[in-house]
């Protein structure tokens, strides 16, 4: 009995013990022949549920990456790096403070290597770390030996000495470069200089050589780069109709008006004086959106929607007009300026009095159309087209004008003019509500060009959240500012859109659980940046690598897509919430093509600057977005986003390329004609 009971404890002991040793990942490696010289080692794992394991090259400070370790290598040698295959996930690591990759449920890692001849040998291990939500595991090691003999040929021409230091120094980080890789056909470039050390010779030139001429065989591009004149002109109507409702402009309609047609003894003369009055309005706007044009430059406005600096200053620029429509001061410019312009309109005739008429009008509602006008010209002038700011202007100038020449040609309307009041006063601080929407959108594309991560999905939509909805409770008269009026009446459009805001509150909540939010995605930060995601039917690249992304492609047999995209690119984050969520095209994406999204406004550093040769001009290549901006612009000659591309694994275009267009039919049609191409290659 004592034997029966001391055997029982034995075997309950041991079932504790074998429960606290964990083992949550398997790993199955292979050794496969890809040429007579060319080998691949494949690590291939299975992971239980709640388990995950990391990728390679995570950085310094993260958890331990997995890597490939020799401990005898003889008759062969290692052709790059260890290569990460399959659904990587990248999230921010606040324990690590740090954006990690890992693996769950399976992961592939495949070191290729290449045989020289004769026997070989090739022992070592593979390194990995695993972990779930509660610990991690101490550093495991997947143990390898594969011996043969390969049949190669003892004298290869061009074979490459791998044993030579500078070799040895290209095959540093596992990079491709542009060396020998370009030709200056169709490109304007007088030459292409390798990519600086520490970056591999590319083993396919043609990756990188410009196929122009390729991609303009196919026709022109499908959809825009940039926002519709159409587009932008009402959008600077809407502003300039927003503008006339303000207890700056108001006002001033019906004495203008009246002074025309006062002055005047001919009634067509008065009206013909304030049709002048309008267009001399439309003249001063217009002007203006010019006159931003021409300080910034074309290039400079291009680069604005992805330029981090700038959009910190559009940032601060707009909190500082919120709170002046909140009323906690008035933007004006100098009085002198006014009374000096209208002093001089009242000594001049003729045209000349009518347009410093209306160019006092300008100066004088400065501090309730500045804002709009400020907001405006940020707004567009980031939209990337050069004659935005103009068009949006002449927008906002009609709308402007629009009252003052209906009031010449109708008087009688003039008496049916709502009076001034209080109700202005909640238009300018409902305007300061969505002026601070706004700040943070600009706020965002700093936050992601750098990696601060102060301001991911989940944030966003919480400060918005919170900002629409204290909008509809100011809106119902909950919330006073310092000009508000003391009456608590609530009139029926007030009602109506204090009701749309809650309502547009609401909306985004379900998006702090990963919610798609369509209407919000094209100012919302990407959705790999939310923390706590529950919708799985989303599109994620593969790799944001071009190189390294091609060398997979090559290997597995897939066409290419590549995503030129930008942090800071709105019609970017449309497409991907508006198209690629689409259960057909989510499904050619992650199955049918290897997705490799570069963007162009990463601010990553490279190892070194790289000097490259183009236009004739050398250019210095400093981070990662000027590298992938650059293949953009030599390969395809194209520099706008978004711009997909669909290429097979040699670098050669399999359809002409895609914009911005939000037709689901179309984007289908685009990547079905590719797989159709690639399959006749």
């Amino acid at each position: 009995m004592k034997k029966l009971l001391l055997a029982f404890g034995l075997l309950l002991a041991s079932l504790f013990v074998q429960a606290q040793i964990l083992d949550p990942v398997s790993f199955r490696t292979e050794f496969n022949k890809v040429s007579d010289d060319v080998a691949e080692i494949v690590f291939t794992a299975q992971i239980d549920p709640g388990w995950h394991i990391y990728s390679t090259e995570l950085g310094d400070g993260g958890p331990i990456s997995a890597s490939f370790n020799i401990d005898r290598m003889t008759g062969a040698h290692e052709d790059g790096k260890l290569l990460p295959v399959g659904n990587e996930q990248a999230v921010f690591d606040k324990l690590f403070n740090m954006e990690v990759r890992y693996f769950e449920k399976t992961a592939k890692f495949v070191q290729r290597v290449r045989l020289e001849g004769g026997a070989y040998r090739l022992e070592g291990y593979l390194e990995y770390a695993a972990c779930n939500d509660q610990n991690c595991l101490p550093p495991s090691e997947v143990p390898f030996m594969f011996t043969g003999t390969a049949d190669i040929a003892a004298s290869q021409e061009n074979a490459t000495d791998y044993n030579s230091p500078d070799t040895q120094q290209n095959l540093d980080n596992g990079q491709s470069s542009l060396s020998g890789a370009a030709s200056t056909e169709d490109t304007g470039t007088d030459s292409q200089q390798d990519l600086g050390n520490g970056q591999r010779s590319t083993v396919n030139g043609q990756w990188w050589s410009p196929v122009i001429s390729e991609l303009r065989s196919f026709g022109e591009s499908t959809g825009t780069t940039d926002r519709s004149w159409l587009y932008i002109f009402f959008t600077g109507f809407l502003g300039g109709l927003l503008a006339l409702f303000t207890p700056c402009v108001w006002p001033i309609i019906p004495m203008t008006v009246s002074f025309f047609l006062k002055r005047s003894k001919d009634k067509k003369k008065g009206i013909a004086d304030a049709m002048t009055y309008g267009l001399a309005i439309v003249v001063i706007y217009v002007a203006l959106g010019l006159l931003v044009t021409l300080l910034f430059g074309a290039s400079a406005l291009n680069a604005l929607s992805t330029n981090a600096i700038f959009n910190i200053f559009f940032f601060l620029m707009l909190v500082v007009f919120a709170i002046s429509f909140f009323g906690a001061f008035e933007i004006t410019l100098p009085s002198s300026w006014s009374n000096a312009v209208d002093s001089k309109a009242e000594r001049t005739t003729g045209l000349l009095s009518i347009f410093l008429m209306a160019f006092t009008l300008a100066l004088v509602s400065f501090s309730c159309t500045g804002p709009i006008i400020g907001f405006l010209l940020v707004e567009v002038s980031t939209s990337g087209s050069i004659v935005a700011p103009a068009i949006g202007m002449l927008g906002f100038a009609i709308a402007l004008a629009l009252p003052f020449t209906l009031f010449a040609l109708f008087p009688s309307w003039l008496k049916q003019m709502p009076k001034s009041g209080g109700w202005m006063n909640v238009i300018k601080v409902s305007l300061g509500f969505i002026e601070l929407a706004f700040a943070l959108k600009f706020l965002s594309v700093a936050d992601l060009a750098y990696g601060w991560h102060i301001l991911d999905r989940e944030t966003f939509l919480s400060l918005w959240i919170v900002l629409f909805a204290l909008l509809g409770i100011y809106l119902l008269g909950k919330i006073k500012f310092p000009h508000d009026d003391d009456d608590t009446h609530v009139s029926v459009p007030r009602f109506f859109l204090a009701l749309a805001s809650l309502a547009f509150s609401i909306y985004m909540v379900p998006g702090l659980w990963g919610a798609p939010l369509k209407a919000v995605s094209a100012f919302a930060p990407p959705m790999y940046t939310q923390d706590f995601n529950l919708y799985k039917n989303e599109v994620r690249a593969q790799f944001d690598d071009y190189d390294l992304g091609m060398e997979y492609a090559q290997r597995v047999g897939k066409p290419v897509m590549l995503d030129f995209t930008g942090y800071g690119c709105v019609n970017c984050r449309k497409m991907e919430l508006a198209v690629w969520t689409d259960p057909t095209v989510g499904s050619m994406m992650n199955d049918d093509y290897v997705l490799i999204t570069l963007y162009v406004d990463n601010k990553t550093k490279l190892p070194e600057p790289i000097k490259v040769m183009e236009n004739g001009k050398e250019r210095t290549l400093r981070t990662l977005g000027d590298k992938w901006s650059y293949l953009q612009r030599v390969k395809f000659g194209a520099n706008a986003q978004p711009f997909y591309i669909l290429i097979d694994n040699e670098g050669k275009p399999l359809n002409k390329s895609y914009a911005y267009d939000e037709d689901i039919e179309k984007y289908v049609e685009f990547l079905q004609t590719g797989l159709r191409n690639y399959q006749k290659k």
